[in-house]
């Protein structure tokens, strides 16, 4: 069996790399942990991967096996380009290595027309929240994300009222995340101060049309707004970042049967939407 932390360590000794932590470099050092990322994204041979931060490439390997294409990003240039020699050896062909930032890929320029596609990744820790909302968003969102995270990110993902987040509720409003299990901080090499969690979350809007995005775009321009101060009442939230009349974010309020004390965690994604539809008809 190969041994994963003794290769890793070798690798970064040979290569004279120093795991950055602001760049979230912590390497997994768990083979079953691997094998456990494989399974819950369900590959077959028709899938198209969008794997973020392949670091040494343990992953992508497996990723290479099970799907038909990777494309795996790194932002550091060095591990960038050991990957590429380690696939360029390997002689695998389906696998495209681009050393960009992530937040700065536009997934239409790698996966055309109709090709979805998945993203499976031991993402950076500090990019995990907004790498969300930019993908889930964007004109070609994944279809599924298996992503290691942060636990106490993952457990975030999973909030539901009274104590919605922002990020729980952009989840619930594209579709269903769950946590596979928890990975403990001695899989990674060095081991970071907290615990991780695999993560899955399958996208009900994969296929967004022109409609389905403008109404994404006011739906989050609504809820910004109301978590834009936690210890506020939601209503106070609406008047000062809409600037508009009390009246008429009361009037929204009864229309859409909430308690004008309510805060904007305590509301469900279905009390969000009918909000959002009362508030849509004087708010452009």
């Amino acid at each position: 069996m190969l041994d994963i932390a003794k290769q890793t360590k070798e690798l970064c000794r040979l290569y004279d790399i120093s795991p950055a932590r602001s760049k979230g470099q912590n390497f997994l050092i768990n083979s079953g942990i691997y094998e456990a990322i494989i399974k819950a994204a369900n590959l077959n041979k028709e899938d198209s991967i969008l794997e973020v931060g392949p670091g040494l490439g343990f992953l992508t390997a497996r990723l290479a096996l099970k799907a038909k294409r990777v494309v795996a990003v790194e932002l550091d240039d060095t591990l960038a380009s050991i990957l590429s020699l380690a696939i360029d050896s390997q002689n695998v062909t389906n696998v495209e290595i681009v050393n960009q930032d992530i937040l700065k890929l536009n997934p239409s320029d790698y996966f055309k027309n109709n090709e979805s596609y998945q993203v499976v990744a031991n993402l950076p820790y500090n990019i995990s929240s907004i790498f969300l909302r930019t993908f889930l968003s964007s004109i070609k969102p994944p279809k599924s994300l298996v992503l290691m995270l942060q636990k106490e990110v993952a457990e975030r993902c999973l909030r539901r009222e009274p104590d919605m987040s922002l990020l729980s509720l952009s989840l619930a409003y594209y579709g269903q995340v769950e946590i596979i299990r928890t990975v403990k901080a001695s899989d990674f090499w060095p081991a970071p101060k907290v615990d991780s969690a695999i993560l899955r979350f399958v996208n009900e809007k994969s296929s967004p049309n022109k409609e389905d995005l403008e109404q994404a775009k006011t739906f989050f321009r609504f809820a910004r707004i109301g978590f834009s101060a936690k210890r506020k009442m939601l209503k106070n939230n609406l008047i000062a970042g809409l600037k508009c009349e009390a009246s008429l974010i009361d009037q929204s309020f009864k229309t859409a049967g909430i308690d004008l004390k309510s805060r904007a965690e305590n509301l469900s994604l279905i009390n969000w939407l009918h909000l959002v539809a009362a508030l849509s008809d004087f708010v452009l």
